[in-house]
């Protein structure tokens, strides 16, 4: 899944959407491409959470590649760095 431009309170409620649709249709892996992210909020960060729970309730896989420099410090001053798994 390709995000781009800002995840913040507008965008992750869209985003929420379009996983619940994913998690319906069964157990899957899932990979965020943040190449274009520039931007991510507290409610970006929240839906990332609730992914990765549903993830691991279904024993799949969640990662996220291609993260900026900006974002990855969200991701290490949050602790998120050592909830998700970013290459």
């Amino acid at each position: 899944m390709t995000l781009s431009g800002r995840l913040d309170s507008v965008t992750s409620s869209k985003l929420g959407e379009e996983l619940s649709k994913v998690f319906e249709e069964g157990s899957i892996d899932l990979v965020f491409d943040f190449e274009a992210l520039d931007y991510i909020s507290s409610a970006g960060l929240r839906v990332l959470l609730t992914a990765q729970k549903k993830m691991n309730a279904l024993a799949t896989t969640m990662k996220v590649i291609n993260a900026n420099e900006n974002v990855k410090e969200v991701f290490e001053v949050t602790g998120f760095a050592g909830i998700l798994t970013i290459e």
